[in-house]
């Protein structure tokens, strides 16, 4: 059994995208590695806040049917540049039973091992729910100040909580709730400033692909950030456009009734934006950063699965999302997004190109598990979407997933960097 110091997976485990036949070798083979990892590495590898993404990259291999020999490639890759995780201090992590004290300690990357140590201590008395109801979604500051977090670092966090909720494996729960204490909160004052603009005026709702197009449309906001911006959210788009990007982001609003539409509104739109924005002639290649956004989004279709997480906090994490994803576009210069990229697509293995052949290919790809993820989160979406097709909402539908798949595996197997960075800037593509 999983707990909060101890990762268990097992053939049988339910998660949202896996394919059939998971073997036991696998589970434990997976389940042994990540335990490695937690014992051994830091959550970041680099004092600037880069992630170990040994997590994801294990779990998503395993869940698209990796064989122990592939599991153990993968990990050995990326192992060998992690760093061991700085000492416990017992006293820091006695302190932050007092709030004021979690609080003041917040930011600090040194303290990441004391406030994985302390979560595991809370998860081990009261279990994860519980956890995550009083640290994340109660509604206090300190919740609402970690709720904020879980989407900082392009969503890693968020993605990290996704993967120990879904895959329903505490020690991963408690090193994501480390992991966001860690970080930098530059992204709040967008987040906040949204969400009490969207409380107050209460416009009719948009829908996220109409916004993408005006903030395109919005010559301010679409050039906010600059090529030489450090963090092109926090320097461009909160700097010089935060209330135009507000005004934005808070027209989108979900419906409580709406829920599962508009899980599948917002993965459908991430996918658009993150797929659309090419450069022909140029080699296809998907924006490392957008791919975050895609990668985080199969996540809220296991949130939304979760009984314990009420339907006004369901809400709260979609709308986030949504507006952090359109915040996300307008900061790389709101590219141009080509739809015919996509639908006259002639994949590079017309032998290989089925959904089979692509996660065999994906589950094997040898990098930090990025593209096994954004593989897997494009199936997943195929299915999740289905529904609303014919919506307006919608403008990723049919032969379009495939051909996205396609897309996806070929560009990371092509020569050149495996992604583009910030798309929607001349520069971006010079190479």
């Amino acid at each position: 059994m999983a707990t909060s110091s101890k990762v268990v997976l097992t053939p049988s485990i339910r998660s949202e995208y896996a394919v059939p036949n998971l073997t036991k070798e696998s589970a434990e083979r997976a389940s042994q590695l990540l335990q490695e990892n937690h014992e051994r590495h830091d959550l970041i590898f680099r004092d600037s806040g880069v992630h170990n993404h040994i997590v994801h990259h294990i779990l998503t291999s395993f869940a698209l049917g990796a064989d122990p020999n592939t599991l153990q490639k993968h990990y050995d890759n990326n192992a060998s540049y992690q760093r061991a995780p700085p000492a416990v201090d017992d006293q820091v992590v006695q302190d932050f039973q007092n709030p004021a004290k979690f609080l003041e300690s917040l930011s600090t990357k040194s303290y990441c091992r004391n406030y994985l140590v302390f979560f595991e201590k809370e998860l081990e008395e009261k279990g994860y729910e519980k956890v995550l109801k009083e640290y994340v979604f109660k509604g206090d500051e300190r919740a609402n100040v970690m709720f904020a977090r879980l989407y900082s670092g392009f969503l890693h966090p968020m993605i990290h909580l996704g993967f120990g909720v879904e895959f329903g494996q505490p020690t991963i729960i408690a090193e994501a709730l480390a992991l966001a204490c860690i970080h930098p909160a530059w992204q709040d004052p967008f987040l906040f400033a949204a969400e009490e603009t969207a409380t107050r005026d209460q416009y009719p709702s948009e829908c996220l692909v109409r916004i993408l197009d005006n903030i395109r449309a919005d010559k301010k906001l679409s050039t906010a950030a600059h090529w030489d911006d450090d963090n092109k959210i926090r320097d461009g788009i909160i700097l010089r456009a935060k209330q135009e990007m507000v005004q934005y982001a808070s027209q989108w609003r979900v419906d409580p009734e709406k829920l599962e539409e508009a899980t599948a509104e917002m993965i459908n739109a991430a996918i658009y934006f993150t797929a659309g924005a090419q450069r022909p002639p140029k080699q296809v290649k998907f924006d490392f950063y957008y791919m975050h956004s895609v990668n985080c989004s199969i996540f809220f279709s296991s949130f939304l699965k979760q009984p314990w997480i009420s339907t006004a906090n369901k809400v709260k994490l979609l709308e986030w999302k949504g507006r952090l994803d359109l915040c996300l576009y307008a900061s790389r210069r709101s590219p141009t997004l080509l739809l015919d990229e996509i639908t006259n697509y002639v994949p590079k293995h017309p032998q290989a190109s089925d959904w089979d052949a692509i996660i065999e290919r994906a589950k094997v790809f040898g990098d930090d598990g990025h593209a096994c993820k954004f593989v897997r989160a494009l199936a997943h979406a195929e299915q999740v979407c289905a529904p609303w097709e014919h919506s307006e909402k919608f403008r990723i539908k049919g032969k379009m997933w495939l051909q996205l798949g396609n897309m996806a595996i070929d560009s990371v197997e092509d020569t050149g960097d495996t992604w583009v960075r910030s798309a929607g800037f001349d520069e971006a593509w010079e190479k």
